[in-house]
């Protein structure tokens, strides 16, 4: 069970998280979650390019140390990346310190002060730590790629019907999502750029960095 949309009163819950880019501009931002890995990301950018468009990449440490290639081409490519834990661990389920340890190790491999929980879960402590370092990213439109009991076509109808001006969606550039998000994301970015929308990375702020252990 999952929601496309964030509620409104979700959003105002944690009003220290990002949900949005507030603006009236017609800008979307892309992004993609779970990788890098060499059978899907590199497909993305090649997608992205075509639509002079960039994204955002919430990178698993363990990914990154098995494709280093791959995240740096990311990044010459012009996208920004940001923190997704070393092994994809769900906050709640996992205590406040191996969760950290877990977090610290991928800052190891990426540097960014963006983070993003997997599957958008944290306890309060784990919350609380993180944003003296962290830009916590979430979303307002979950694209619902990575459901395989989803038809590629509602995976399209849920962007397209959910994200206006600032929204942050989320794809996955992921095998299991592979099948959707290759269907729905050029339907997307030919959709919005038909409506004069563009798409751009999110950017840091001048939120702290955790300190990488030597």
């Amino acid at each position: 069970m999952y929601l496309v949309k964030t509620p409104r009163f979700i959003q105002t819950i944690f009003p220290n998280f990002t949900w949005n880019v507030p603006t009236d501009e017609k800008v979307i931002y892309l992004t993609f979650d779970d990788g890098p890995i060499p059978e899907v990301t590199p497909w993305v950018m090649d997608v992205l390019e075509e639509y002079n468009a960039k994204g955002t990449f919430f990178c698993v440490g363990e990914n990154v140390k098995r494709h280093p290639e791959v995240y740096k081409e990311v990044i010459d490519r012009g996208h920004t990346v940001g923190n997704h834990t070393l092994s994809h661990l769900n906050g709640w389920t996992n205590s406040h310190l191996s969760y950290l340890h877990d977090v610290r190790h991928c800052a190891h491999l990426v540097d960014s002060k963006l983070f993003r929980p997997p599957y958008g879960r944290l306890k309060p402590n784990q919350a609380q730590f993180l944003m003296r370092h962290y830009d916590i990213i979430m979303w307002d439109v979950l694209s619902g790629d990575f459901d395989q009991n989803l038809e590629p076509n509602q995976c399209f109808g849920n962007v397209i019907m959910k994200a206006g001006p600032g929204s942050i969606v989320v794809f996955h550039d992921s095998v299991k999502a592979e099948k959707n998000l290759k269907f729905a994301l050029p339907k997307v970015l030919a959709y919005f750029s038909e409506r004069g929308f563009k798409f751009e990375a999110i950017k840091e702020s001048s939120a702290n960095r955790i300190k990488k252990a030597s």
